[in-house]
């Protein structure tokens, strides 16, 4: 049995919501002050604040939990990184409610399997992604994200800090 559950839960965007996360991983009985987060990361980025906490909260006996594959990583190499590190500090790893038995050949090869999928879908969405934005720019629909100000109000900042009267942050 593990001293305790360690979460993790992330979305890609600032404007997602990881509540239905942290529920999931409560239903798991990770205590909802064990559950580290991070908004605005892809699996790829690992990079990730949140993340690199919750491993930094894991100590041998713990278990870090995640609901899905594609929270801890979009990758097979960054998976089995994570997955060889947690084993090697004695971590068991549990995804979705399931174990991960780093040493069990069947657990191995369950574990790779789900991997190479998740970074097979994870790069079909890239693909379909990039395809679609090609078509919408070419039709004329794809513009990107509108700029806060006007190109008068941004030329009229930047006079102003020219000048000294204003500075930016």
């Amino acid at each position: 049995m593990s001293k305790f559950l360690v979460g993790y839960a992330r979305v890609s965007t600032e404007e997602q919501d990881v509540t239905a996360q942290r529920d999931a991983l409560a239903a798991l009985g990770v205590e909802p002050e064990r559950v580290y987060g991070d908004h605005g990361f892809t699996g790829r980025n690992k990079n990730r604040a949140g993340f690199r906490e919750a491993l930094a909260a894991c100590r041998a006996g713990d278990t870090f939990v995640v609901t899905n594959l594609d929270r801890l990583a979009r990758s097979v190499r960054d998976a089995h990184e994570i997955a060889d590190d947690l084993a090697s500090r004695e971590i068991k790893l549990i995804i979705s409610g399931s174990v991960h038995g780093p040493t069990d050949p069947m657990g191995k090869l369950l574990f790779s399997v789900l991997v190479m999928i998740s970074e097979f879908e994870a790069d079909l969405i890239s693909m379909r992604s990039h395809g679609g934005m090609k078509v919408a720019k070419a039709n004329g629909r794809l513009r990107g994200k509108q700029p806060k100000l006007t190109v008068k109000q941004e030329a009229h900042l930047l006079g102003l800090h020219d000048v000294g009267k204003y500075t930016m942050a």
